[in-house]
């Protein structure tokens, strides 16, 4: 994540430098009209980004892989996956979670498991 916001960083740099060269290489009344169009596309960019920022994106979800196994004796309680809240709405997924063995009055649950706190 950090690196893509270097990149962006670095990039926007590059772009200033390249407009202000243009700038300072070319006459008044090129350099005015090349800068009204720069400031159109940006102006219409900033409301692109403002509107796509403002939009509700996809809810991340819970994923768990290749977990271990669950284990568990007496009054003990296991998950080999995912333990929600009953009224947890997210999005779950898991894959290849592990074993769960039970004994002497436990839970063991392999997989997702939504229940009442």
């Amino acid at each position: 994540m950090r690196s893509r916001r270097h990149l962006v960083l670095l990039i926007t740099g590059l772009l200033v430098a390249v407009l202000a060269t243009t700038f300072v290489v070319l006459r008044w009344d090129s350099a005015d009209r090349i800068a009204t169009g720069v400031s159109a596309l940006a102006g219409l960019a900033g409301v692109g980004v403002a509107l796509w920022a403002a939009l509700p994106g996809a809810r991340p979800g819970l994923r768990a892989r290749d977990t271990g196994a669950a284990r568990a004796r007496g009054a003990g309680y296991a998950t080999s996956g995912i333990d929600a809240p009953a009224d947890d709405a997210t999005a779950m997924e898991v894959s290849g979670t592990g074993d769960s063995t039970a004994e002497d009055g436990g839970q063991a649950v392999s997989g997702i498991v939504r229940r009442r706190r």
